[in-house]
């Protein structure tokens, strides 16, 4: 029985060092992608068409002032910001407002829905509100948890320059903005187990999806898709749009300029709480994918290599596949982490990523058991395809 466990910790072992190998393949074109970019933007006034930023609000959540900020300090000649919340008296509403009143010189609109429709995922009520009221073609989704710097609007148009693209989306470095160890470990996992996986999936089958923090698409193509409304029942909203945008033959693109999204869970139980959703999410909207994810981890399979190793004699062999396994995961802390999103935290890449590749494992595990979400206050069950609907 302890060979059949070093047997499986070994195949797991190459399993998860084939994944590796594939996205340090990818992270040199996705620089060399970044610096043209980088090249075009430096031309004046380049591709600078007028934008619509779309922002969801729901309550108000810390530093929410100092991010929505940063939104009104871009480098753009022409936009506008609209916000929506569910109710006209929203925290993040009020919010908002408090920091338009700063900022007279960008047109800044503020709406809610009062909850009609009744849309399962609330979120694309604002979203629909919105796009019915923009004055411009692009649109610009950013989270209310996003943090940006000046050259982000610029940075987001420019994809938009190829008529062929219908959406595009930011790769994004997990940000702590209070809190100790477990929110440091769920930005790691932002920085590097999220943007390898989308570095992973970019190179085998090209960009299929978008990210929540940051998505942005044509008008015409979110009406050929037949509006916000198709992602009314889904979790998934990003990953749904982004599909829908692919399945209209639409190109999607992985922009080459990351973003700050902000961890909000400080505590243990909340941070877990949220991971485990992500997981199950991911698990209902692509299930074959995500399966086959628990074979991208390393550190599982290291540790069980230096149980097996010991139990039958082999310590050496034990500790040469534990020391692999976190090896696997310090090149991708360096190359990813480090230089596809800038994240700064070289204390998170280099020691607290290989555990937070333990714990994905755990979050993956746990993503099997049972269907029920707590999202937003509210418990909903997870259906075939990603939907969701009101637990009873």
């Amino acid at each position: 029985m302890f060979y059949a466990l070093l047997g499986v910790a070994g195949f797991g072992l190459i399993t998860s060092t084939v994944f590796a190998g594939m996205v340090l393949w990818a992270v040199p074109g996705y620089l060399r992608e970044r610096r043209a970019a980088l090249d075009r933007l430096r031309e004046r006034p380049g591709f600078v068409p007028p934008l619509t930023l779309i922002k969801p609000l729901h309550g108000s959540e810390p530093g929410l002032d100092a991010h929505l900020a940063t939104f009104f300090e871009q480098d753009y000649p022409t936009y506008e910001i609209l916000f929506c919340a569910r109710a006209a008296d929203d925290a993040g509403l009020a919010t908002a407002r408090r920091v338009a009143a700063r900022y007279p010189q960008i047109p800044a609109k503020f709406l809610s829905t009062g909850g009609t429709p009744d849309y399962i995922n609330a979120k694309v009520v604002s979203m629909e509100l919105m796009e019915t009221v923009a004055a411009h073609e692009i649109l610009v989704i950013s989270d209310s948890d996003v943090r940006v710097t000046p050259d982000y609007l610029r940075s987001v148009a420019l994809p938009f320059a190829d008529p062929k693209v219908g959406g595009m989306t930011c790769p994004y470095r997990g940000v702590v903005y209070e809190g100790g160890l477990w929110a440091r470990l769920e930005a790691v996992g932002m920085s590097v187990e999220m943007t390898s996986g989308v570095l992973a999936a970019r190179l085998t089958e090209g960009m299929q999806f978008v990210l929540g923090p940051t998505m942005a698409f044509r008008r015409e193509t979110i009406r050929q898709m037949g509006g916000f409304k198709v992602t009314a029942d889904y979790c998934a909203d990003d990953f749904v749009l982004g599909n829908e945008t692919f399945k209209l033959g639409q190109t999607v693109v992985l922009s080459h300029h990351a973003i700050d999204h902000i961890v909000l869970n400080s505590d243990f139980v909340p941070s877990m709480k949220h991971q485990v959703r992500w997981m199950k999410s991911t698990r209902f909207s692509r299930p074959a994918g995500h399966f086959g994810t628990s074979l991208t981890f390393s550190l599982p399979f290291g540790i069980l290599g230096l149980f097996a190793g010991a139990l039958l004699g082999h310590i050496g062999w034990g500790l040469a596949m534990l020391a692999w396994s976190v090896a696997t995961r310090l090149a991708l802390s360096i190359a990813v982490g480090g230089l596809v999103v800038k994240d700064t935290s070289w204390f998170g890449l280099l020691v607290l990523y290989p555990i937070r590749d333990l714990m994905g494992f755990c979050f993956w595990a746990s993503s099997y058991v049972g269907r029920r979400i707590l999202w937003r206050g509210r418990v909903y069950e997870l259906l075939p395809g990603g939907k969701m609907r009101a637990a009873e």
